[in-house]
């Protein structure tokens, strides 16, 4: 049985396959592609893109590998909008591959981004409002409204699992020209596992600390000469290692077919089903942190008061974070010739949540201490219980055209395409009723086994929904060997309609007046609709035919309730549908480098994104006015590939020099400085495989020393300490069908905080050490 292998660096003939020059309705494209069958008939298979929509970064010929491949090296991103390789790419760009990732263990997207310095979860939320799932900040801005799949946005403030990802691609820096309305700093793209001609069964076993247990599937099966069948599914059942009670118990399945491969029409398509039961973690108290203080002056004792035990678990055992996640996904390829293709994608999504977590704030008046000297027996309130049952859907059509164009002077390589998209956002409220709470956890001894808090309907309902219609045009004009620009522009039309009913007296709820507390009042019901047009030029320069240097300037935007879908009615929001969209331009010069025959990929870049219209307060009238800015710049650095047959590598660092240019201090202690934000980042992993076998790794983390949010509270800290963390791996071919992993975390067992709240009453304490062993099979 042959085995399933992938190749990173596709041959490439002749000159660039991609780009486009047409828009036009998605439907149409879609109907021209399959109504002529007869023109690729006369066409020979080689003269063909016969690959998938991953197919420029993998490829699955049906060939024998040995064991792991340490090959961390992609050349080409999966979106036809990107039509150069990613060496004249003139953006910074990483790609952590699915190699990586099972080498790593990592399970989740947000550890998967541990391989992208200053990527990742640092912001645990308000006081009441934890964050869930993928809460990402990137380069000092929340990013986890900017996530996609294959191209197309994915809602949900979920946590998405890795079983069916075949690599994961960040672009830094505003990537509003490519994907419409996203962060300032820029996007993560999943790309979704594809069937491949070639048979081929694998998997793993897991097992480690915090019962940890998961396995996964991935088998791909050749049902023709042009058809195939893959079949990818996980099922997890997980604490999680230093913490009590915490769970992450899922299980998925991702069915697809492929038709019509190495032809000039291939079709795809992907069923995704992900179903979770978690037991979300809420963090514990600063208490006893550097740079905590007591929160009441009164009670000075608290500022020496011993420092909680990171494993204790302050939430209750009704919380939950049940989730639900289907996605139905249909692409179309056709190749019109060696020069013109079409790409069509559709997709179908929707996810559910319901969500409860007991949350908690260590203020003054929630701190219980009724004798000073014996600390056993004080309390926290579990007074800010964190509810959501939301559901998210969206319908999107992409079509795409892709078109090199030769002349005598210059190269066009063209990308355009029209993309129609419908998000919506539909919310239900929860809330304590009947003035319920659940009961005051011990401080240093919590019980998770209580009652008492009476939960259901507040009343409270919000719909969202966002209509987008897009067109844009990517074109890199090539005038000779060295010289190269690269230019795109995008135009989305949205509308946004929003409708509440919220409850007067609740937290963030508007004054009840006369009526009683609890009534359920009329919130904001608005639509707003508007243009957002986002652009980004390239200049590049190929010194010699392995490097290039280039200049790039990108700007992007994102809209009121363009991250969430939701409006609100509150001065102080960037939602608020009075307001213009959030503006962001970048800036940035960089190189990149092929070296040691196409193996090790060199990159380095300074960058500066400045973002324009934040809110400020003006002191005198107290209204607010768009006339911020922040601004983040720095430099970042990556090496990717391998050094030798036998050793490979994939590191990254940044530097990340975040500020308030105009208007109000956003971190706790005054200055100027972004909140959930390392000054340096660095991430690096390498693995060597030795004569015997046996292959070994590491790698190294490191996070600077973040400030938190500001919000008035008192005695907690300022800011968190800076930490290393290292990791390791060892392994090997028991046989040709089976290899045994072990992974080693946190060697040193390091004591971090790996996120905090905005109050800085709460953190998330990193992982100590603790070790994975994986059963790596294939046939």
């Amino acid at each position: 049985m042959a085995f399933i292998k992938s190749r990173k660096h596709p041959i490439t003939q002749g000159k660039p396959q991609s780009a486009t020059g047409m828009l036009t309705a998605a439907t149409l494209f879609t109907g021209l592609a399959l109504a002529l069958p007869t023109m690729a008939a006369d066409m020979p298979a080689t003269a063909l893109g016969a690959a998938p929509q991953v197919a420029n970064a993998k490829n699955l010929p049906g060939v024998k590998v040995e064991a792991t491949s340490n090959d961390y090296r992609v050349d080409n991103l999966s979106s036809p909008k990107f039509t150069q390789p990613l060496l004249d790419t003139t953006q910074t760009i990483s790609v952590i591959t699915k190699e990586l990732i099972q080498q790593q263990g990592a399970t989740t997207l947000t550890e998967a981004l541990r391989n992208s310095p200053g990527v990742g979860t640092f912001f645990v939320g308000e006081n009441g409002a934890t964050t869930t799932g993928d809460g990402i900040y990137m380069r000092g801005f929340d990013t986890s409204g900017s996530i996609f799949v294959d191209g197309v946005r994915d809602l949900g403030s979920i946590s998405r699992d890795v079983f069916n990802i075949e690599q994961v691609e960040v672009s830094k820096g505003p990537a509003g020209t490519d994907n419409g309305r996203t962060a300032p700093t820029g996007a993560v793209n999943l790309v979704s596992k594809q069937p491949q001609l070639g048979n081929g069964v694998s998997g793993s076993v897991a097992y480690g600390n915090g019962q940890h247990r998961r396995a996964t599937a991935d088998w791909n099966q050749t049902l023709g000469d042009n058809s195939a069948f893959r079949l990818n599914v996980m099922g997890q059942d997980s604490g999680v290692p230093g913490r009590d009670k915490v769970e992450n118990n899922r299980w998925g399945i991702a069915p697809s077919l492929a038709f019509g491969l190495k032809t000039a029409t291939r079709v795809y398509l992907d069923f995704l089903h992900v179903k979770q039961n978690n037991l979300p973690d809420g963090g514990v108290p600063t208490i006893g942190l550097p740079g905590y203080s007591s929160p009441d002056p009164s009670r000075p004792f608290l500022t020496t008061a011993a420092r909680v035990d990171p494993e204790n678990f302050y939430g209750t055992d009704s919380d939950h974070d049940n989730v639900q996640a289907d996605m139905f996904t249909a692409i179309v390829e056709r190749d019109f010739s060696p020069n013109v293709t079409l790409h069509n994608t559709t997709r179908w999504g929707r996810t559910r949540q319901n969500y409860l977590l007991t949350s908690f704030m260590g203020s003054a008046a929630n701190l219980l201490t009724p004798d000073p000297t014996d600390p056993s027996r004080w309390r926290i309130a579990r007074s800010n219980p964190t509810f959501k049952q939301q559901v998210n859907r969206i319908l999107t059509n992409q079509t795409n055209i892709t078109a090199t164009i030769e002349s005598a002077s210059v190269t066009h390589s063209l990308s355009a395409g029209v993309e129609l998209s419908q998000e919506k956002a539909d919310t239900v409220g929860m809330g304590a009723l009947n003035g319920s709470a659940w009961p005051a956890a011990n401080l240093y001894d919590p019980n998770a086994n209580v009652g008492g808090l009476i939960r259901g309907p507040t009343g409270a309902v919000s719909r969202g929904r966002t209509d987008t219609a897009a067109a844009y045009l990517f074109d890199t004009l090539k005038f000779n060997e060295q010289w190269q620009v690269n230019a795109g522009v995008r135009l989305d039309h949205y509308t946004t309609d929003f409708s509440s009913l919220v409850v007067c007296g609740a937290r963030n709820g508007p004054a009840c007046g006369a009526l009683p507390a609890g009534s359920v009042l009329p919130g904001v019901n608005t639509s707003k609709s508007g243009n957002l047009p986002n652009y980004k030029l390239g200049v590049l320069y190929k010194p010699a035919a392995n490097g290039s240097i280039y200049a790039n300037f990108a700007v992007s935007q994102e809209p009121p309730g363009g991250n969430t879908l939701t409006f609100s009615a509150s001065a102080n929001s960037a939602d608020n549908p009075n307001f213009d969209p959030q503006k962001a331009r970048t800036i940035e010069f960089g190189t990149k480098w092929d070296l040691l025959g196409e193996k090790l990929l060199l990159t380095g870049a300074l960058y500066r994104t400045t973002v324009s219209n934040e809110l400020v307060q003006d002191p005198v009238d107290l209204q607010y006015y768009q006339v911020g800015k922040k601004r983040v710049q720095g430099i970042e650095l990556s090496a990717v590939g391998k050094l030798t047959d036998n050793w490979a590598i994939s590191a990254g660092y940044t530097t990340i020099d975040a500020k308030v240019i105009n208007g109000s201090a956003v971190a706790n202690d005054g200055s100027s400085d972004l909140a959930y934000t390392p000054k340096s980042a660095l991430t690096a992993w390498t693995t060597y495989h030795l004569p015997f076998n046996l292959t070994i790794g590491g790698g190294a983390r490191y996070a600077g020393e973040m400030k938190r949010g500001t919000d008035g509270a008192i005695g907690t800290p300022a800011f968190t300490e800076a930490y290393w963390v290292f990791d390791a791996m060892a392994s090997y071919p028991v046989s040709k069908h089976l290899d045994l992993q072990l992974n080693l975390y946190n060697l040193f067992d390091k004591s971090y905080v790996a996120a905090i709240n905005k109050s800085g009453y709460r953190y998330t304490p990193g992982a100590p050490r603790s070790a994975m062993l994986t059963a790596n099979f294939r046939f």
